[in-house]
């Protein structure tokens, strides 16, 4: 059984156009964001100076887009968990710690692929 709603290139504009949102209102509201888009922005031309392959660039690139794709998922649980109410619950916080501990290990993936690239290059 299919959803309904629209389809084919309708659908893709609606998608988009939700997506344009999503990135708005996280670069309005969250500041992490800001910084890990910003950081992306000059770390993407370095990914491309220090691999010296395509594989090497892919996996550079790949980890930090990773960090700004699970920044946006810590920040939609976040909202979500806020909607809820201000009340402290033990779940709620488990959630966002969970969602921050997810942002945690991209960065240090991050690292360890900068690195491990890094030395194999100048090491």
């Amino acid at each position: 059984m299919s959803k309904p709603g629209k389809t084919g290139i309708a659908r893709i504009i609606d998608a988009g156009t939700y997506s344009y949102k999503g990135i708005r209102a996280a670069w309005i509201n969250e500041a992490a964001f800001r910084q890990e888009l910003c950081l992306l922005l000059i770390m993407a031309p370095a990914a491309l100076w220090l691999g010296q392959n395509a594989t090497e660039q892919a996996i550079l690139l790949a980890s930090c887009f990773v960090v700004v794709i699970v920044e946006l998922l810590n920040s939609a649980i976040e909202a979500a968990i806020d909607r809820i109410g201000p009340e402290h619950h033990e779940l709620s916080g488990r959630a966002k710690d969970m969602g921050s501990a997810a942002v945690f290990f991209s960065l240090a993936l991050v690292v360890v692929c900068w690195s491990l690239i890094a030395w194999q290059r100048f090491g």
